[in-house]
């Protein structure tokens, strides 16, 4: 009994491996092996940026037409601005994912508080009201 049953595992092994021998010899490795990173990614990393969009606001929640908003990329230090509208809006598109960004912005001497785009906010578009007091 004993010898009957190592005679079917021992074919079931030998078929085993045969097929084994066949998908590789027959296959390109890369179906074979695709790289375990891709596994769960999307294949487009470059089409994932961020929308950074807000409003330059005084004290009294009024928008402040001609403030300059500063963008920091904090990895290079690069300096992007925008002179907003009458509305008082700004927008800053193209933001990558991976980085961190400062943004203030200024009205006849008068600076906002700095705030930050963490890396690790997943949003896709951010809004940030940026408030300087003037009096």
């Amino acid at each position: 009994m004993k010898k009957a049953m190592f005679a079917v595992a021992g074919k079931v092994w030998l078929s085993a491996v045969f097929m084994l021998v066949i998908l590789t010899t027959s296959f390109p490795r890369s179906v074979l092996a695709a790289p375990a990173q891709l596994f769960g990614r999307d294949p487009k990393p470059e089409d994932k940026t961020r929308l950074l969009t807000g409003k330059v606001l005084d004290s009294g929640d009024n928008p402040l037409p001609d403030a300059v908003v500063y963008l920091t990329n904090t990895h290079t230090r690069s300096v992007k601005t925008y002179i907003v509208g009458q509305d008082g809006t700004y927008r800053f598109p193209a933001l990558q994912p991976t980085i961190d960004y400062e943004v203030y912005a200024q009205f006849k001497n008068h600076k906002s508080g700095t705030k930050t785009v963490s890396q690790f906010d997943d949003r896709q578009q951010v809004y940030i009201s940026l408030k300087i007091d003037i009096k």
